[in-house]
């Protein structure tokens, strides 16, 4: 049992090399992407400074959760306080990315369990923190819209200068329009060669119904040709 825990934890911490690749290979050109991904978010309001941004996308797979994490990371190195919120409080995965417990996190602090500074977890990556989902709730769309999660909104920005939430897909549940409401601006993710153009429109449809700022669209898995001078937003 002792060998099978310690390859499953060497399984996971490879995992988070890979998919956080700001962090572990800053100098790549995916990493300079997230940069300029980040670049683009902080010119997208010039009258208001954009300070909670809700990563989603059409649908699952498309890389929506591994492009929260590394803009996460990117806003950190900036020198800016960050918290990564996992808002998929039916699939939960940021735990895995960052190889953390996910005993308590956001539904702890909804459901005044727990404080928000007891539940964050500080990562080893100076300036982020990150909050675990924490258990998976019944009802997750009342969750988010409720009053808890407004004086939960209202805290963090008095403790960090940036947060970032990974929610679930636009079309799978309703979970994601109420958290565009809520934040500052959305981004988008979408997959080459994967997401539907109509999917795609839907969304957008949706995101904009329910009152939320579209920042803009992250082209993730773009495979370039050697001889191309461009690279693709994001990584599998």
């Amino acid at each position: 049992m002792a060998v099978s825990n310690r390859k499953g934890s060497k399984k996971r911490l490879l995992d988070s090399k890979r998919k956080l690749i700001a962090k572990y290979d800053p100098k790549s050109p995916v990493s300079e992407q997230y940069r300029t991904i980040r670049t683009n978010i902080l010119f997208s309001s010039v009258d208001k400074e954009i300070r909670t941004i809700m990563v989603t996308s059409s649908g699952p797979g498309e890389g929506k959760s591994t492009t929260t994490a590394n803009l996460a990371v990117v806003f950190a190195q900036q020198g800016r306080t960050v918290l990564l919120v996992d808002a998929d409080l039916r699939k939960p995965t940021v735990h895995y990315t960052f190889n953390t417990l996910n005993n308590t996190g956001l539904t702890s602090v909804l459901t005044n369990q727990i404080s928000l500074m007891e539940a964050v977890q500080e990562d080893d990556e100076k300036n982020l923190y990150v909050l675990p989902s924490g258990p998976i709730p019944p009802n997750p769309s009342e969750l988010l819209s409720s009053r808890a999660m407004q004086n939960f909104m209202e805290l963090a920005l008095e403790e960090f200068d940036v947060i970032l939430f990974d929610t679930p897909p636009v079309l799978a549940v309703t979970d994601a329009q109420i958290l565009a409401n809520i934040c500052q601006g959305s981004v988008l993710v979408v997959s080459s060669g994967k997401t539907e153009k109509d999917a795609l429109l839907k969304t957008k449809e949706l995101l904009t119904a329910s009152n939320g700022k579209l920042l803009g669209i992250v082209l993730n898995n773009k495979k370039l040709d050697k001889h191309s001078n461009y690279y693709y937003y994001g990584a599998n």
